[in-house]
């Protein structure tokens, strides 16, 4: 099984660790694309329009600033520095020895600066969404997918993928439809539902955390559903060529 992450916009600056070393990351395939992202990033956060380049607001001007010492800061593992209501549901550093050891082999955060990583991946914090224009105007997972399709393709091969992407990075890697199952969260109130937004994040950090939690592997999309089903209440669809959804349904 893997499952996809989206990094949180805000991150955990680590005070102390050793510094950035791209050729150390996972997938070392994508090392030159990550050294010419940083440098992109360097580049435009040295600039008097990175604001605007980074779609970010006065009071995140010091998180700019921290981008252009990227190569020099130190750096933690991933689940040390990313933070937010996801990660914050899913509570890496909680989980015990067997789940955190399947949450290291299934765990994947898409990310606008490395592409991808995994838990232990030491890294900076960053400041980059894949809305910043920062590669010539061109929209980063557009950048990206090219050079994730392929190495993401062979990561993935033969296992069932639980997506838990928002769309922005979502657009980064197509994963392949017959084996994804992705997570949405909606609310029923008197018949009615209504898609929850921000707060989905909770709630797929909770599956995830419930996943990586079962003794039972999920080896099918079928398998994915009844592991949460016990803990939630599960709604299990097929969207065609999309893949399949499972619907978290909030009843009120």
């Amino acid at each position: 099984m893997l499952i996809l992450l989206p990094p949180s916009e805000s991150k955990i600056a680590p005070q102390s660790g050793p510094q950035l070393d791209i050729a150390g990351l996972s997938f070392p395939e994508l090392r030159d694309d990550r050294r010419e992202m940083v440098r992109r990033l360097v580049e435009a956060s040295a600039r008097d329009d990175a604001a605007e380049l980074l779609k970010t607001g006065p009071s995140l001007s010091e998180e700019v600033k921290r981008n252009i010492r990227l190569e020099e800061a130190p750096t933690a593992p991933a689940m040390g520095i990313y933070n937010g209501v996801l990660y914050d549901a899913l509570g890496y550093h909680t989980l015990d020895r067997d789940a955190r050891s399947r949450a290291d082999g299934s765990l994947l955060v898409m990310s606008a600066l490395w592409g991808a990583v995994t838990p232990g991946d030491l890294i900076p914090a960053y400041r980059l969404s894949m809305g910043a224009k920062v590669v010539d105007g061109q929209p980063l997972a557009s950048w990206w997918k090219p050079r994730l399709q392929p190495v993401l393709d062979r990561a993935a091969e033969g296992r069932i993928i639980v997506d838990c992407r928002s769309s922005g990075y979502a657009a980064a890697w197509k994963s392949p439809s017959d084996r994804t199952v992705s997570i949405r969260v909606v609310r029923e109130r008197h018949g009615q539902r209504s898609v929850v937004s921000h707060m989905a994040k909770h709630y797929r950090g909770q599956a995830a955390r419930i996943l990586l939690e079962s003794e039972c592997a999920a080896q099918s999309i079928d398998d994915v559903a009844e592991n949460l089903a016990p803990h939630m209440e599960v709604e299990l669809s097929t969207q065609g060529r999309q893949g399949s959804q499972i619907t978290l349904i909030l009843r009120e």
